[in-house]
């Protein structure tokens, strides 16, 4: 038995929005977490492949290459008898619909702090003062694990459902890129932060918001970045979230940029690394007066990778799933 059909004729891809999602860069080895299009092209939006984290749709989304082509010139006159790439470059800007976590501390450029819940009379600081004790993990009963965190009856008393909390290491005097998960901050010297603690958990991704309390378990509304906690990590309430202007350290990612075409195609645009291109910016958008919606406005430059297909040096990878039945 055999069956045919007839093609349908190609189209430019339609969309409405933007999809982002966001996956860790090992910054110590600068090594980024890769996409294969051909593997993983068809992932339903709202479960992206681990560890890729979805940010939600995004607004305003542009990309623009910044490449330059020169002529290769040879003979008297000179002559184009070729050309060159003499520069590679490639950004990406946007604005988050969301304000979370990850979303402001991409847009925020440098580190972001957690403002840890400070302890009684502590001293004050734009990036939070002093900070109240941590809660160490109990070793008895049920294990922790990355959505439920157990830190015993009498512990858990101190917190309550909807507060957040930092899950990381003690700061003890660790140098370079610390953070579980994802590296969250770059230290260069144990004075640079006073011996502080706390500066793990200040600085962290690994947070989550609490969503019950039962028998002294903590239990999560998503799961830890980090996944299951280590038996060193302890456990510190915060309020928020806080970002400056300036500082020294860059935030990295590979990043993953889906628009859902609505006759079945599919664009996706893979930079496996992009570092922030600017400081915490806002973009404001007239709502009915006097309101306004603020969007979290994000710059990114891309950085180049090597692909291990034929060694050539790459930005970007552009993958286009046409829908069934598309004439190519």
């Amino acid at each position: 038995m055999s069956t045919t059909t007839t093609g349908v004729a190609a189209v430019a891809p339609i969309a409405r929005r933007v999809r982002a999602y966001f996956a860790p860069v090992n910054r110590a080895a600068a090594v980024p977490t890769l996409f294969d299009a051909a593997q993983l092209g068809g992932f339903a939006l709202d479960a992206p492949p681990s560890p890729w984290r979805d940010l939600g749709w995004v607004a305003n989304f542009a990309r623009k290459s910044g490449t330059k082509v020169d002529a290769l010139l040879a003979g008297a006159p000179a002559m184009a008898v070729g050309q060159v790439r003499a520069t590679a470059e490639a950004t990406v800007t946007l604005q988050f619909e969301i304000w979370g976590k990850l979303q402001t501390a991409l847009a925020s450029g440098s580190q972001q702090t957690n403002l840890l819940t400070t302890e009684t009379g502590a001293a004050l600081n734009g990036s939070g003062g002093v900070a109240a004790a941590p809660v160490p993990l109990s070793s008895s009963g049920a294990a922790s694990t990355a959505t439920s965190l157990n830190v015993g009856f009498a512990a858990s008393e101190g917190f309550r459902v909807g507060g957040l909390v930092a899950v990381d290491i003690d700061y003890t005097g660790q140098l370079g890129f610390v953070g579980a998960g994802v590296s969250a901050a770059y230290v260069q010297s144990g004075s640079a932060v006073g011996g502080d603690l706390n500066y793990v958990r200040r600085v962290t991704l690994n947070v989550g918001v609490i969503v019950g309390i039962n028998a002294g378990i903590l239990t999560l509304g998503s799961a830890l970045p980090a996944g299951v906690p280590t038996a060193l990590m302890q456990v510190s309430r915060l309020v928020g979230f806080c970002d400056r202007e300036g500082g020294s350290f860059f935030q990295e990612w590979s990043a993953l940029f889906v628009m859902p075409g609505v006759q079945g195609d599919r664009v996706l645009y893979h930079y496996p690394r992009l570092q922030a291109l600017q400081g915490s910016a806002e973009a404001e958008e007239a709502l009915v007066a006097p309101l306004e919606r603020i969007r979290l406005a994000g710059a990114f430059r891309a950085l180049p990778v090597k692909d291990p297909m034929d060694g050539e040096t790459v930005l970007c990878f552009r993958s286009y799933l046409p829908a069934a039945l598309r004439t190519i």
